[in-house]
């Protein structure tokens, strides 16, 4: 399990490092295949009391996948990131075992 975190523009936060690597982890013993996740958060001055980024990368064969959440706090935008990413995951997994299937 490799996470990397990055905090840009913004003090590094040990309670939401420990928050992302708690979420991560049940996606790693789920999706044992998964090689990396490079997470960064970010800070960036938003009218719309938004402001709160998550992106997420996810490295693992074939294609990377990608999420972003713009939210009015760290955590909402982490689970919401996550949430995205677990989506696209099961696509992948069901394109895996179609193409297992049908070989």
């Amino acid at each position: 399990m490799n996470i990397n975190i990055q905090f840009v523009k913004m003090e590094t936060s040990e309670s939401l490092s420990e928050f992302i690597t708690e979420k991560l982890q049940r996606i790693f013993m789920k999706y044992e295949w998964i090689i990396r996740i490079d997470v960064f958060i970010k800070v960036e001055n938003d009218p719309t009391e938004m402001g709160n980024i998550c992106d997420m990368e996810v490295s693992l064969p074939g294609p990377k996948l990608f999420a972003t959440s713009n939210e009015k706090n760290h955590e909402m935008a982490i689970k919401e990131t996550i949430s995205d990413i677990e989506r696209q995951l099961k696509k992948r997994k069901a394109k895996f075992t179609d193409q297992n299937i049908s070989s």
